[in-house]
């Protein structure tokens, strides 16, 4: 048995193009996947039972649900009720609400773990609780929140590879497609594999990074 790293190079711009679709699905799943979050953890904190109830209903069920069954509800359910949506819509929708439940429980830890007395003083001040939110809250918590939000992320770009089989043409789907046409396997998964790990650990820098600018500021 050989390994034909030729291989890679007849097949390298497909697997690019599958690398950016990844990218960017991943990407713009995220940014819904944290404003969905911050939001629902926002709204968690207003005095309100009716609100909260709600919230906790939105987080035990995108973290009690597979992604993959959120997914074909999306995709393949949609229809039947008059909402069809193109394969990476679903994915980017699909993975944002599923990972917002997640942020959700994220967000709101680090709510929590400003003290009580400085909320206090800020009512008592008379500023507005999106003020309170935007200036006092989330700057301290930042360095508390970024490595489990660096990890969350991670977790979607893998959970990502699930969108090939509602035929999003991203990383694993082009890699099957590459397999299906060559009959190898070990090359083309190698190649996958190797990917994943670069995006992978790229986020991951990223997030350390982060994390010691907001660390020193702090």
């Amino acid at each position: 048995m050989s390994f034909d790293i030729d291989i890679m190079f007849r097949y390298g711009p497909l697997l690019l193009s599958g690398l950016w679709t990844t990218v960017h699905v991943c990407a713009l799943a995220s940014l819904l996947a944290v404003a969905a979050g911050l939001g629902v953890s926002v709204l968690y904190g207003l005095p309100m039972r009716p609100v909260k109830l709600l919230c906790r209903a939105y987080i035990e069920v995108m973290r009690g649900t597979p992604i993959l069954t959120l997914l074909f509800i999306l995709y393949y359910g949609g229809p039947s009720f008059g909402l069809t949506l193109d394969a990476e819509l679903v994915g980017i929708i699909g993975l944002g609400l599923y990972g917002g439940g997640y942020f959700a429980e994220i967000f709101r830890a680090g709510f929590e773990s400003i003290p009580a007395g400085q909320l206090e003083a800020a009512r008592m001040l008379g500023i507005p609780r999106r003020l309170v939110v935007a200036r006092i809250q989330i700057p301290q918590m930042l360095t508390l929140i970024i490595p489990p939000s660096t990890n969350q992320v991670i977790i979607l770009v893998k959970e990502s590879a699930l969108l090939s089989i509602i035929t999003v043409a991203e990383l694993t789907k082009n890699t099957t497609q590459m397999v299906n046409e060559t009959f190898a396997v070990v090359e083309p998964y190698v190649a996958v594999a190797l990917l994943y790990w670069l995006l992978i650990e790229g986020i991951a820098l990223t997030g350390g990074a982060l994390e010691r600018r907001f660390g020193y500021a702090s």
